[in-house]
C-alpha cells in the first residue's frame, strides 16, 4: 500500500474529485512485485499479457457457445478457461488464495450435467472475481509495467557521436525551444535562426531514439514528419523576416506538433510510473 497525493487527472487511469479547491488524498495498491517477473524487460515474451488475452477470449468463447447450445464447444473452451485461470496462482503466489476456484469447479459440473443455466451462473461469478481484480491492479499494473522506462533510453549527438541520457536531450530541447521565442522576440534574429537550426538537430536525433521502443518507422512520421518540418519552415522565415506574431503561431505549432503530441502519450504516464516506484521504494 502506498499513499501519494495527485491534483490531477492522468489518461483515466487515476481520478481525483477537488471539493474547495484543496487537495484530497487518496490510497492507491501496488500488485505483488512477483508480477513484474511476467512483463518486460524480465519477460521478454510478456507472458502475462498472454495469459490475460487468452483467458477473455476463452471467457467470451464459453458465454458464447453456452448461448448457442453447443456443449461440446463450451466445454472445450471451459478447459483452456481452466489452465489459464489456474496459471495466475503459479505466476503470482500472492494471488493465489484470491482465485475463485470454487466456480470454476461449478462450471465443470454444470457443463457436465447439461445445465447451461447454472454453467452461466457459475460463469459470470467468476467473472465477477477478474474484474475485482482488475478494479484494484490492473491501472496501476500497466503504469508500473507497460509504461515507457525512459532511464534506459540514449540518444546520440549526431555533432559528437557521444550518446547522451534521455532527460538530459530532453532537458537541453526545451532550453533551444525557449531560446528562439525568447531572442525572436527581442529581435535578435541571428541567435534565433541558429538555436532554431540546433534543435532542428537534437530532434532528428531523438528521433532515432524511437527505434529503440516502436518497431517501425510510423511513430516517428508522426511527430517529426511533414507536418513538423513545414512549421519548422515557416517559423525560420518568421525569424528571417522579423515577423514576431507569425513566428510565435509558428513556434506554437511546432510545439503542439511535437513535443505535446509525445509528451500526451509518453510522458504522463511515464511520470506517474516514476512517482509510483519512487513512493514504493
Amino acid at each position: 500500500m502506498i499513499r501519494i497525493l495527485i491534483s490531477f487527472l492522468l489518461l483515466g487511469l487515476v481520478s481525483l474529485a477537488i471539493a474547495d479547491e484543496a487537495e484530497r488524498e487518496i490510497t492507491l495498491k501496488l500488485p505483488p512485485a512477483s508480477l513484474g517477473r511476467w512483463y518486460k524487460p524480465a519477460n521478454e515474451r510478456q507472458v502475462w499479457l498472454h495469459t490475460m488475452f487468452g483467458l477473455r477470449r476463452a471467457y467470451q468463447a464459453v458465454s458464447e457457445y453456452l448461448l448457442l447450445e453447443k456443449p461440446k464447444l463450451a466445454g472445450k473452451w471451459a478447459r483452456r478457461l481452466d489452465e489459464g485461470y489456474r496459471s495466475i496462482g503459479k505466476m503470482v503466489p500472492e494471488w493465489r488464495e484470491e482465485l475463485d476456484i470454487q466456480q470454476l469447479d461449478a462450471l465443470h459440473a454444470a457443463l457436465r450435467a447439461g445445465d447451461a443455466k447454472a454453467a452461466g451462473k457459475a460463469l459470470r461469478k467468476l467473472g465477477s472475481s477478474c474484474r475485482s481484480c482488475h478494479r484494484e491492479y490492473r491501472a496501476i499494473a500497466a503504469v508500473l509495467y507497460r509504461a515507457p522506462d525512459f532511464s534506459r533510453i540514449t540518444v546520440e549527438d549526431s555533432e559528437s557521436l557521444e550518446e547522451e541520457a534521455f532527460d538530459k536531450v530532453m532537458e537541453r530541447l526545451s532550453t533551444l525551444l525557449n531560446r528562439v521565442k525568447i531572442a525572436a522576440g527581442d529581435g535578435r534574429k541571428r541567435v534565433a535562426g541558429e538555436s532554431l537550426a540546433a534543435l532542428g538537430r537534437r530532434l532528428e536525433d531523438l528521433g532515432e531514439s524511437c527505434g529503440q521502443c516502436h518497431q517501425d518507422a510510423a511513430p516517428r512520421g508522426r511527430i517529426l514528419g511533414t507536418g513538423y518540418r513545414q512549421a519548422a519552415d515557416r517559423l525560420g522565415a518568421a525569424i528571417a523576416a522579423g515577423d514576431v506574431k507569425a513566428g510565435g503561431r509558428a513556434l506554437g505549432e511546432l510545439a503542439v506538433r511535437v513535443c505535446a503530441r509525445c509528451h500526451g502519450v509518453h510522458r504522463l504516464a511515464s511520470d506517474l510510473r516514476e512517482t509510483l516506484i519512487e513512493e514504493a521504494e
